[in-house]
């Protein structure tokens, strides 16, 4: 694993730096192959974006942005059977979410499809497309293998005047679905397989969410994908690794169809790695499958790593920015622990957001000997590490409630919390001893009892110290609200998937307590967060929460995994 960086080491290496894909572009610039760089973000509509697809979205709008240009959200719609408006507006939402400001440029490609059809029209005219008869088994079977060149379709020398007949009759609905498709003639002998007479439309009776019934043909993505590129002018593709392969087919289609005359002048591909997050769930089968079988409550459930997910958690716009730039861009493919992630939020939150006190898994603390009816204001820092952020107050009194971790009846060695006997600082109060516990029907610690020390009023004493201190809440000022503690959704000792595709999933990806926070959350809005002292980041949940119940998912622990050199 690489090491991670600090935020201010990422950031001066980005100013001294350029990654491949920018070299290519001044090259670019610097001879006159563009004078704009206009890039793009292609999704298919067809699920919700995960955290991948941040580090894409990012790229190519940070790409725009420094060197001045333009950046575009288009999505390539050509395959209706899996797309949905639903999906169009999650992802437009993820892509403002993560700031890649698209301005007014929001396109379809199924608002080109008249443009590709005539492309073909033209490809077909200079001998270059083909109708074929062949079934979808068929095609494979002709194609050959990586060792052996495929053999020539009996449909492959039909007439231009007949191909253009057939593909006019393929719009026009006379043939059945899967019947015949039109084909690019390459050549079948190419030692790279996509470049085999590739399939470039399809018979298909199917309702588009954006064009309805009008086409029952549609064109495939490798003959699509870079006509809208040409026709939005977008000078420079950035796509992953995968299609690698594909880039001569890119440059034929758009050599072919009158966009550009050689490979090297724009729109030009480049590839570069994906980024793999250890131990987690991207694909979109599978979390759809998660969704439907109620495993999950939705495509943003906090557990996940959709973008709309790790939004509803709590995760924020810069850490994942952070969480790019670590990762870095590369020919490379990597795998990326989650506690990397982890690190990233820490980094953005720890001096943004107030540290208050809640009692995430409550006991009540009873002080014996404070007077029934007094009640005191005690002023906290709100940041101890940002000044800035002011102080405010809490009332402390008779009844509190402490977290359950910071009492035992038997403590181990070197544990300096609550027990028997022993004596903590109650942060910003008191010095109080446990003097005793009571417990409930099921052998539970129910109460807890103590006594105080009026000497040492601000948690200061001059002739002793305590090496514990722990936080508190009033039981009659405390707000109750839920708490949502999340481990991950997969069981890591087993890995993600099982050898029949089932997901090994935790029994354990959750635990919901009812928590009792300072007063000072009443006001809190969907996604507002703060530290939970001693106990991690949480974030009001935009969904499940309530003007009378407020609900907050724990976006990570205080203790990280990594240790940025």
């Amino acid at each position: 694993m690489d090491e991670i960086r600090t935020m201010e080491d990422a950031r001066c290496e980005e100013s001294t730096s350029k990654n491949f894909i920018e070299m290519i572009i001044e090259k670019d610039l610097a001879e006159g192959r563009c004078s704009e760089v206009i890039t793009r973000f292609p999704p298919e509509p067809n699920g919700y974006l995960h955290v991948g697809h941040a580090k894409s979205i990012l790229l190519n709008y940070g790409l725009a942005k420094k060197y001045g240009g333009r950046f575009n959200l288009r999505f390539d719609d050509t395959n209706p059977t899996k797309e949905k408006t639903e999906f169009v507006e999650s992802i437009a939402a993820d892509v403002r979410f993560l700031g890649a400001d698209f301005e007014d440029r929001l396109f379809f490609a199924s608002n080109y499809f008249e443009e590709m059809y005539e492309a073909a029209v033209r490809l077909i005219k200079s001998g270059k497309a083909y109708v074929c008869d062949l079934s979808a088994e068929e095609i494979r079977e002709y194609r050959g293998t990586l060792t052996e060149p495929g053999k020539d379709s009996p449909y492959r020398n039909r007439s231009i005047e007949e191909n253009l007949r057939l593909f006019e009759g393929m719009k026009n609905g006379e043939f059945e679905d899967g019947s015949k498709v039109l084909r690019a003639k390459i050549d079948m002998a190419s030692p790279n397989i996509n470049m085999r007479d590739p399939v470039i439309y399809r018979v298909a009776r199917m309702t588009h969410h954006n064009t309805g019934d009008r086409w029952c043909i549609y064109p495939m993505y490798d003959f699509a994908h870079p006509i809208e590129d040409a026709v939005e002018g977008i000078t420079h593709s950035i796509c992953t690794l995968e299609f690698e392969d594909h880039r001569p087919l890119y440059d034929w289609v758009l050599i072919e169809c009158g966009y550009k005359k050689s490979p090297e002048e724009t729109p030009k591909q480049i590839e570069f790695a994906k980024m793999y997050l250890k131990n987690v769930v991207t694909g979109k089968r599978y979390i759809k499958r998660l969704v439907e079988n109620g495993t999950v409550d939705g495509w943003d459930d906090p557990r996940l790593v959709t973008i709309a997910a790790l939004k509803r958690r709590g995760f924020t716009p810069e850490s994942l920015k952070l969480f790019m730039e670590l990762a870095g861009v590369s020919k490379s493919n990597s795998i990326v622990d989650y506690a990397m992630l982890e690190y990233c939020i820490r980094e953005d939150l720890k001096l943004k957001k107030n540290r208050i006190m809640v009692a995430v898994n409550p006991v009540k603390l009873v002080i014996d000997n404070y007077p029934e009816d007094l009640t005191e204001e005690v002023t906290v820092a709100n940041n101890p590490e940002n000044p800035e952020l002011g102080t405010r107050t809490v009332t402390f009194g008779k009844e509190l409630y402490i977290d359950r971790d910071d009492f035992m009846v038997e403590p181990p060695k070197k544990y300096f919390r609550l027990f028997p006997g022993n004596e903590v600082r109650l942060m910003g109060a008191y010095f109080v001893t446990c003097t005793g516990y009571e417990t409930d029907e099921n052998g539970e610690v129910s109460v807890i009892h103590a006594t105080y020390d009026p000497a040492t009023k601000g948690g200061e004493c001059a002739d002793r110290k305590v090496k514990g201190t722990i936080h508190w809440v009033n039981a009659k000022t405390a707000v109750a609200v839920t708490s949502r503690l999340y481990e991950n959704l997969i069981d890591e000792e087993k890995g993600v998937y099982n050898e029949d595709g089932s997901i090994n999933l935790n029994p354990n990806s959750i635990t919901v307590l009812t928590s009792y926070a300072e007063p000072s959350v009443s006001g809190a809005k969907a996604f507002d967060s703060f530290q939970f002292l001693r106990n991690g980041y949480f974030c009001v949940d935009c969904k499940d929460s309530t003007p009378d119940r407020l609900v907050f998912n724990r976006i990570c622990s205080l203790k990280s995994g990594y240790k940025p050199q």
